[in-house]
């Protein structure tokens, strides 16, 4: 089984057309989604659409339940709460349903994913550290876990000896008796310094994982935010992967 695994979309139409052509050559089977498919940019209904007609399973982002009115604006700084309610007012109530019913995890024979955390996943969690790693690890049965929520690619390791070690770059072959919990970035919006969308491609017969990078027209999606009247700080930071 080749899986393909992406996540935090947010919105953004360029970026998910750009990741779905890259996915085209890679031969995958069955597509999921870490949720974040709204948020930010300016197509909120048409990346709907798109991941509800390309993903088996789609899991909920904190950005998705927001906009359904199941998580607390308070969370959100000012970019991103003026984000939600402009996206609440362009999406249908039948997206808002569909937001809403999406599920915190989900897990098969091969993983488990999540948006954040396994520890407390209807919080949304970061997973920036060790500490917060060696929480997961210890909710994990499985070998490997898959989140977004960072926009940041990487990916903690916890060894035979239950040591946990982190690597910023995506690239491996599952190892006997380690676990992994591995972040696969952003299509929509990356904070890791490389502005190009990310996608993750898992191969259960090879056990390999690996996140790729692809362009997009970073300049369409930039003048769709500005024309929609979202802050421009969302559109700038598109350029610059931050």
């Amino acid at each position: 089984m080749r899986w393909g695994i992406f996540s935090d979309i947010h919105s953004n139409l360029e970026a998910l057309e750009a990741v779905i052509k890259a996915y085209k050559a890679e031969g995958i089977d069955t597509y999921l989604c870490l949720g974040d498919v709204v948020g930010y940019g300016a197509n909120p209904a048409e990346c709907i659409q798109i991941t509800r007609d390309l993903a088996r399973i789609i899991i909920a982002g904190n950005h998705d339940w927001a906009t359904a009115g199941l998580f607390s604006l308070e969370y959100f700084n000012d970019w991103a709460r003026k984000a939600v309610l402009w996206t609440q007012e362009k999406i249908d109530l039948a997206n808002r349903n569909f937001l809403a019913a999406l599920r915190l995890v989900y897990k098969n024979e091969d993983l488990v994913m999540v948006h954040g955390s396994l520890n407390q996943p209807e919080e949304f969690n970061y997973m920036t550290d060790f500490s917060e790693a060696s929480k997961a690890f210890s909710l994990m049965k499985e070998t490997i876990c898959f989140i977004g929520h960072t926009h940041a690619v990487g990916v903690f390791i916890q060894d035979k000896q239950q040591r946990i070690d982190y690597q910023g770059k995506v690239g491996f072959k599952l190892q006997e008796k380690c676990r992994y919990i591995v972040n696969v970035g952003s299509v929509g919006q990356p904070r890791d310094g490389n502005n190009k969308a990310s996608f993750c491609i898992f191969d259960t017969k090879k056990q390999t994982v690996v996140v790729k990078r692809v362009n997009y027209d970073i300049k369409s999606a930039q003048g769709k935010i500005i024309a929609a009247g979202l802050p421009s700080f969302l559109a700038a930071r598109l350029a610059t992967g931050r």
